[in-house]
């Protein structure tokens, strides 16, 4: 086990650790509500597994802490690569779940790869990036090698057909974008272009569920008591919350189980209806403090590569959170996306807490320099 030097102990991010505290207790006392219908004795099994996901999560992001994370620019094609393999995999291994492979199972336990092929693009591209620096990118063309690396793993993610972690990943790779140079009419081009890769993916690619879901989004009420049930239970949940909520365990679309996977991809309506406006503000206030933070970091790191590993860490939690929240009051599809630390669901937890211990590494290794 490498050494650790007593500067990063004396340099550790409390702050960082303090925001991700907040936000994690506050994810697993809604999910203990959540899952509490049904259950007649003990902890609720998913809530039970949610920590066992803790466990396991702490644990490799104290690894992830330890290893310095300048390293990680050397062995970025190795990760990058593991990643793709352990997303491939399973093509072999993976059962066929609600018509995708996307889980390798074994028993009780289950893993889902496109979770840590997030980690291994952000690595990747933030290689990348360093060397070649977001304010050097002036052409479209310099983004070709890029775009090769987050081809990769959504390639693979639409193989398998999920397209809702495919378009989250999509999101993540692109985050980068913000900081290059590239004049707006070279992105008006690529703007037509994926207006035109749209219409393709619609005819050609998408299966009927898929563009029932985006129908749906459009006008909920043309299917009420199938398809956009979902969309209309979860406003029913936001809206009965009121200011201040209905109050813990005692939310009545959540308890009576009218919000369909409440503890997973509807977790924030349970937020919304049983402490109101106040608890959303609360939960919402700390997650955009924990972003920032990481922006902040990205700031203040004294080498590229940590900047833009940073940058990956909040693109990697800022996306699902975004499509996650929108989703739940209606203003998204419904494409099954988990709000990270608060949703239930092992693997997003256990690859969230890895890349937000990378982004402690980048900060309490800034005065290392």
């Amino acid at each position: 086990m490498p050494a650790i030097d007593r500067r990063s102990i004396q340099n550790f991010d409390w702050l960082l650790l303090a925001l991700v505290g907040a936000v994690l207790t506050m994810g697993f006392a809604n999910l203990y509500s959540a899952s509490l219908p049904g259950t007649t004795t003990g902890l609720p099994s998913e809530f039970r597994r949610q920590l066992l996901a803790l466990g396991v999560g702490t644990i490799a992001g104290l690894v992830a802490l330890v290893v310095d994370y300048r390293r990680l620019e050397r062995w970025a094609p190795a990760i990058y690569v593991a990643s793709l393999l352990l997303v491939a995999s399973t093509f072999v291994f993976a059962p066929v779940t609600r018509g995708n492979r996307s889980w390798l199972i074994y028993g009780p336990l289950s893993l889902q790869p496109a979770e840590f092929a997030k980690i291994g693009l952000i690595v990747m591209m933030a290689r990348y990036f360093h060397r070649t620096p977001p304010s050097e990118v002036t052409r479209l063309r310099d983004l070709i090698l890029p775009a090769l690396i987050l081809a990769g793993p959504v390639g693979l993610i639409v193989l398998q057909r999920d397209m809702g972690v495919a378009v989250l990943t999509l999101l993540v790779g692109t985050t980068y974008l913000l900081f290059v140079r590239i004049p707006a009419r070279a992105w008006a081009v690529v703007a037509g272009m994926a207006a035109a890769a749209l219409a393709g993916l619609w005819m050609f690619v998408f299966k009927d569920y898929q563009r029932e879901r985006i129908l749906d989004f459009l006008d909920p009420s043309r299917d009420p008591l199938a398809s956009g049930y979902q969309a209309i239970q979860s406003r029913i949940a936001v809206g009965s919350g009121g200011i201040f909520g209905q109050g813990y365990t005692e939310g009545t679309q959540t308890q009576l189980q009218f919000l369909p996977t409440q503890h997973s991809d509807f977790a924030f309506s349970v937020v919304a209806e049983e402490w109101g406006f106040i608890g959303c503000m609360a939960l919402l206030g700390s997650y955009l403090a924990m972003l920032l933070w990481g922006l902040v970091v990205a700031n203040n790191s004294k080498d590229g590569f940590g900047a833009m590993l940073a940058i990956g860490v909040v693109g990697m939690l800022f996306w699902p959170a975004l499509i996650n929240i929108a989703m739940v009051l209606g203003l998204a599809p419904v494409i099954g996306v988990p709000l990270p630390l608060v949703s239930y669901g092992g693997s997003q937890l256990l690859a969230n807490l890895i890349a937000l211990a990378l982004l402690m590494n980048v900060s309490m290794r800034r005065y290392m320099f």
